[in-house]
């Protein structure tokens, strides 16, 4: 055996059966592991623990990652802080872990006296040569090894499964679309060509991917009625991304004919509801007989970018319709927006090009529905006014007026036209009126952000002061105005915006411009560790007492967590806990800082006018500079991205932009008044003889239902009864006093603490949707979603029974167990606003080398480890248990 050892060579060994090549492969790597297991602890001077790892199944370096700390340190004892200092070294991506293994078996082999036995032919041979000396003796003394033999018989008579020999029969044409699930049958063969019964020990395993993807699949093996189909394996997974797919079937480590499969998967039908009409504003800037482009991109349901062999096909069912301030169509400018096919970027052009200056509105739509983000203004300007806009832009001044007639404010119209100046800088919109024609009144200010809108109104012949135009900023009373430079006005506006905003006011690029900015901010403040120490017992008192005295360059800080008296080093995943920790002290109704509403699992919480008093304001500060901490993270981007555990009310997001509060957020905030009070008054005429009489007061009760006090909403409002004319009045001055005057001190401390980190004109980039989608991510989670953005790391037929069994358990769990695994896998419970796409780590799902354990999660890796189990209802059952016990503490890495 020694002599053969050192000169064979596996390539001119003679066939052997695939399971027996399987087994001496698994053998050779498995000792190999081990080996390089044993010389980096050499290293470390840590080799007299190897025996006492691997009696707990540690017997390779990836081991070494998954071993809990608490398990770690009764195994090392002293040595527990040697081998933490060791771990911590070693490579966190897998090609370096790879690098440093090589590194590792090259010095295995050097040292060995005899090198050329260590390599992967000598130990292949070896194990042959013991197996064919077994074998032999087999056949003439059948009692030493019996299934030896009848191997034996197997490979000299081609009864056993050749993966050369398999065939596999597809149940679409290539290429097919998406949004189906597809089935596709493997035919397993024997050598000899005889059919092969396949079973779950045959090592039977099919993995599909679209780029770095990896797709769920299905297999059911043989059939239990038809005893002719032992040997098929039928394989189901669903399209839902089109695109190139590589379709991988294996047995063992083993391609079957023809793998790895090539099949191509093209998107569906245009869904106008998932196409995307790409606009620079709301208001459409365009220069007379000068083209103006935008772009349509055809999606799917599934929201794959549509592709088109012929350009004639890519454009029919789209239709625009141009209509002027009256809402009349003009039907001579129906030809002024003209659209083009974009092969190259698989999109639809389309073209403005108007005549001559004027006002109008359009819309866009695709089979006669209106596609998102098109309803909009147009401004065409002449060729002198765009020159003087641009000019505008241009200039470093902030003394840019023009000459207007405030005709409203207030809901107040006036008599008598008052003649007014309206500035227009790169920060704001002022309103001023001259007094004595040389002192400067201010009337209003709008700030440069999405929420203040201009709204044109039809130009009727008696209007002498020129175009008519509204300003409104949801935060302040609308005001209308006559201007002739109206268009001037609003066009320097919307080219400033898009300057403020980054060029673009969809989401996903306001949400870049944020963290371009808030990285630009602080680019003079370094991302240094920062040691945090706290009590896990007191975690809101013990993390405001450690950041007591910190600056914001501090708080700009990589923040370490330690727990005191715990064990474990902050890899990412104790930052992250921490933060749950403290959001969730923070901004659960039951700590007394935010309250709800009403009592349902989904209330939205909002600043509580009625704290406990020992919650004094810095709860507040502290709470802002926390959600700015956590936006400041998510700016730096991976696995630093941090989003606050809170579903906040709408109103208090309105007030953190600056927005005016009114009635209508009841809708949201609180379901229950809505449907008592505010929907009824709407619905009631005030005016009949026997109305309810209501009155501006608000009347303000205790716990126990006594009445306290009554407050007027307006002045005299006790004796001004509520009419028609003035329920909405009566119904914003309502939202006012309960949503926005009764918290002012609370909000004006929360924006204290969060605009400290984050400048608050960048917020107000952002609607107060936008902005709790910014904070806090989707609160929404999607089973498809998940599936398509996963890793599953093992091949295992009893871990693809596992796997299979999980997202039969997971498509059943309620948004509670959701977030419970998803703050038990990766420390949150709340996803980016990408969705799992964007975890950073990606979710991972691992076979654990047990039996009927819990499963356990590494929060610093996003992995989630499941062993096997018996049955489906043990499977189910302590997967509840280890996310409803286990989302909290470190068993987790």
């Amino acid at each position: 055996i020694s002599s053969l050892s050192s000169s064979g060579d596996p390539e001119h060994l003679p066939e052997l059966p695939p399971g027996d090549e399987q087994r001496l492969q698994r053998a050779a790597l498995h000792l190999q592991q081990k080996l390089i297991l044993r010389e980096w602890l050499r290293e470390y001077r840590m080799q007299h623990h190897y025996q006492r790892l691997l009696a707990v199944e540690v017997a390779s370096l990836e081991d070494v990652y998954w071993l809990e700390d608490s398990r770690a340190s009764k195994i090392l004892g002293k040595d527990w802080q040697l081998w933490s200092t060791a771990r911590q070294g070693l490579p966190t991506s897998k090609a370096q872990l790879d690098a440093l293994k090589a590194q590792l078996w090259s010095t295995v082999v050097k040292s060995s006296q005899h090198q050329d036995a260590w390599t992967w032919g000598g130990m292949l041979v070896v194990s042959v040569s013991v197996a064919g000396l077994v074998t032999l003796a087999a056949m003439t003394q059948p009692s030493l090894a019996p299934e030896a033999r009848h191997s034996l018989l197997q490979y000299v008579t081609g009864k056993y499964l050749l993966p050369a020999n398999c065939r596999v029969q597809w149940d679409w044409k290539d290429p097919a679309h998406v949004g189906g699930t597809m089935c596709f049958v493997v035919r397993f063969f024997q050598r000899n060509g005889q059919p092969y019964p396949i079973c779950d020990t045959d090592q039977f395993f099919v993995e599909v991917t679209e780029g770095t993807r990896k797709v769920v699949t299905i297999s059911e093996l043989g059939s239990s009625t038809d005893p002719n189909n032992a040997n098929i394996a039928k394989v189901k997974f669903t399209v839902r991304t089109a695109g190139q797919y590589n379709i991988s079937v294996l047995i063992g480590a083993s391609h079957i004919a023809g793998s790895p499969f090539v099949r191509n998967f093209l998107p569906g039908a245009i869904d106008p509801r998932r196409s995307r009409f790409i606009r620079p504003a709301s208001t459409l800037i365009c220069c007379a007989s000068s083209p103006t482009l935008m772009h349509i991109e055809p999606r799917d349901e599934f929201g794959n970018a549509c592709i088109f062999e012929q350009s004639d096909e890519a454009l029919q069912g789209y239709r625009v319709a141009i209509y002027d301030l009256h809402g009349v169509s003009v039907e001579k400018l129906q030809n002024a927006i003209v659209f083009s096919y974009d092969s190259v970027n698989s999109r639809v052009s389309v073209t403005a090009l108007f005549p001559e200056p004027t006002c109008l509105k359009a819309s866009i739509s695709y089979r006669d529905q209106q596609l998102p983000n098109g309803d909009f203004d147009i401004i065409v300007l002449s060729s002198s006014d765009t020159t003087l806009v641009h000019k505008n832009i241009a200039s470093r001044k902030h003394n840019i007026c023009y000459e207007a007639k405030l005709l409203s404010i207030y809901g107040t119209t006036k008599s008598k036209p008052r003649k007014v100046m309206c500035y227009v800088g790169p920060k704001q919109v002022t309103i001023k009126e001259m007094i004595l024609k040389f002192i400067p009144k201010r009337i209003a200010t709008f700030r440069l952000c999405p929420s203040t809108k201009f709204h044109f109104l039809p130009h009727l012949v008696t209007q002498l002061h020129g175009p008519v135009f509204i300003i409104d900023d949801g935060a302040q009373p609308r005001i209308e105005l006559a201007s002739k430079d109206r268009n001037i006005i609003a066009a320097t506006f919307t080219h400033f915006l898009l300057k403020n905003i980054g060029g673009s006011e969809t989401f996903k690029d306001k949400q870049d411009f944020f963290y371009h900015e808030v990285r630009k901010f602080h680019a003079s403040y370094y991302h240094e560790k920062m040691a945090l120490k706290v009590n896990r017992e007191k975690i809101l008192e013990s993390s405001m007492k450690a950041t007591k005295g910190f600056s914001v360059s501090d708080w700009c800080g990589n923040f370490e967590v330690t727990f005191q008296g715990e064990q474990g080093i902050d890899w990412g995943g104790l930052r992250r806990e921490w933060f749950e920790l403290v959001c969730s002290a923070l901004f659960d109704s039951r700590s007394g800082l935010f309250c709800t509403f009403h009592d349902k699992h989904q209330a939205l919480v909002h600043p509580n006018p009625t704290r406990p008093s020992h919650l004094k304001l810095k709860y507040f500060e502290f709470a802002g500079k926390i959600v700015g901490k956590c936006l400041f993270e998510s700016s730096l981007g991976g696995s630093y991205r941090q989003l606050v555990r809170a579903r906040f009310s709408r109103s208090f997001l309105a007030q953190l932009i600056g927005l005016r509060v009114h009635y209508k957020y009841f809708e949201q905030d609180d379901p229950d008044l809505y449907l008592s009070k505010i929907k009824y008054i709407l619905d009631t005429d005030l005016d009949g003889t026997d109305a309810l009489e209501l009155y501006f007061v608000e009347d303000v009760y205790d716990t126990s239902g006594q009445l306290i006090k009554s407050i007027e909403l307006i002045p005299n409002g006790a004796r001004t009864r509520v009419t028609n004319a003035t329920k909405n009045q009566y119904l914003d001055a309502l939202a006012q006093q309960r949503l926005c005057n009764s918290v002012k001190d609370e909000v004006d401390s929360f924006l204290k603490g969060l605009n400290a980190i984050i400048p608050d004109n960048l917020l107000s980039i952002f609607d107060e949707n936008e902005l709790e989608l910014l904070m806090c991510g989707t609160g929404e989670y999607s089973i498809t979603d998940f599936k398509s953005h996963h890793i599953a790391n093992g091949n295992s037929a009893e871990f693809r029974r596992v796997l299979a069994w999980f997202w039969a358990a997971v498509s059943n769990f309620s948004q509670t167990e959701m977030a419970r695994l998803l703050q038990f896998t990766t420390g949150c419970s709340q996803l980016p606003p990408g969705g799992f796409q964007e975890l950073n780590p990606q979710f991972q799902i691992t076979a654990a080398p047990t039996f009927g354990n819990l499963p356990t999660a590494h929060t610093c890796f996003n992995q989630l480890c499941l062993p096997d189990y018996e049955s489906y209802e043990q499977f189910e059952k302590s997967l509840l248990l280890a996310i409803s016990e286990g989302s909290e503490g470190f068993g987790m890495v």
